[in-house]
């Protein structure tokens, strides 16, 4: 590979924010990693989620990538600034369309959807004032069971439980929230079912952006899409590859 981009977060989220990068960037070369064995990142704490950053990041590092992309909200608005401070690889994050949600919405009221460590620090409502200056409501809605759903593929295979969560976590929303930006790459696997259960309700995914910010690092290459995948317990490399081929996906899958 060419000074590939890298892309990676706990598992299949992702994928789509890989694909749209080589999609968008034809002859680039992309490396894209589903980090199954630390799912879920938003299951973990500051320090914790640093640890695994640094040891994704190093060995990412070892392919010579133009840049590494962190295709997870909650380290990217955790920890990518002190991220940054060490790496030495450009890394770009992914993070909640809070402006442009706002800007979107007619009522001014909008829930960001993410998992729930995310959710709880205290760096997404710093990162909430900056961004909403004031100019409207901000819920922040923790989504952690429906990434599950996607991470297990249960949205392939029971849709009637998947929709009943999705209603639910709807139903938790202020009356006049019109636009909810679905703030962990799990959730846009589920965007049939958020439209379905909430048919008044905009929903915007973050990827769009991370794909422009990757322009600059474009390089070259041969086209090429490299997937790793870890695994663990409850994670494996079967139960990977069987979602992939529910989702008509035919990726040459490395175990690392």
């Amino acid at each position: 590979m060419n000074r590939p981009i890298a892309v990676f977060d706990a598992g299949i989220g992702s994928y789509a924010i890989a694909r749209k990068i080589a999609d968008r960037f034809p002859g680039q070369d992309v490396l894209y990693f589903a980090d199954r064995a630390s799912f879920p990142y938003g299951g973990k704490g500051r320090s914790e989620l640093l640890g695994v950053m640094r040891s994704t990041i190093e060995r990412l590092e070892s392919y010579g990538p133009a840049a590494i992309v962190i295709a997870s909200n909650a380290p990217s608005v955790m920890v990518l600034d002190e991220i940054k401070s060490w790496s030495r690889t450009p890394i770009i994050g992914v993070f909640p369309p809070v402006r442009r949600a706002l800007e979107t919405s007619a009522s001014k009221r909008i829930a960001i959807m993410g998992v729930a460590s995310l959710i709880s620090s205290s760096e997404i409502r710093t990162y909430v004032a900056r961004e909403s200056a004031g100019q409207g409501g901000v819920d922040l809605v923790s989504a952690s069971d429906l990434a599950e759903l996607v991470e297990n593929g249960a949205f392939l295979t029971d849709a009637d439980r998947t929709l009943t969560a999705v209603r639910a976590k709807l139903d938790t929303l202020a009356v006049d929230t019109d636009v909810v930006t679905l703030s962990s790459t799990h959730l846009p696997w589920l965007l049939r079912y958020f439209e379905q259960a909430g048919p008044r309700l905009r929903f915007l995914d973050p990827a769009d952006d991370v794909v422009e910010a990757v322009a600059s690092y474009a390089t070259r290459g041969c086209g090429a899409f490299r997937t790793l995948v870890s695994e663990r317990e409850g994670y494996d490399l079967a139960d990977f590859q069987r979602m992939l081929a529910r989702l008509g996906l035919d990726l040459t899958i490395e175990r690392v």
